[in-house]
């Protein structure tokens, strides 16, 4: 069964708050469909807030990132792909996905992508760690 694209986005998502809820975060998704960041979070005192941008893939995919590498914002980007079976995340930092962007042109229009043989390494995969927890210790069962 193939999945239409906003629930595949949604699955991705909402993967990602709940991981980021398990590491201590307060998470807030955004508007759907709006551009910029996807998810707000901020740790249980208020102090530390982050910014996630999130891309779902059915499978493993290149990513596309539109037509200007100006608009990629946010302190984290997570990568989610195989949705819908066995989701795999990939973080990094804006800076590293400007870099490792694909730039395309076709008939005169200039596209930009991130192929899975970029993101898709061991430094990114399930790297939760580089985003960190959202409060100082780890105190498991206590709200």
């Amino acid at each position: 069964m193939k999945l239409e694209t906003q629930v595949t986005g949604n699955i991705g998502m909402y993967y990602a708050c709940y991981k980021l809820s398990c590491m201590g975060w307060n998470v807030m998704p955004t508007a759907r469909n709006a551009r910029g960041i996807d998810i707000i979070a901020y740790n249980k005192k208020g102090t530390e807030f982050i910014g996630v941008q999130v891309k779902s893939l059915s499978k493993r995919n290149p990513v596309p990132l539109g037509n200007s590498l100006e608009k990629i914002m946010g302190d984290f980007w997570l990568i989610v792909n195989n949705v819908a079976k066995e989701p795999n995340v990939f973080v990094l930092l804006p800076e590293e996905v400007k870099s490792l962007a694909h730039r395309g042109e076709k008939e005169g229009r200039v596209s930009y992508w991130l192929q899975p043989t970029s993101y898709d390494h061991h430094q990114f995969k399930e790297a939760w760690h580089r985003i960190g927890l959202g409060h100082e210790t780890w105190d498991s069962g206590s709200s």
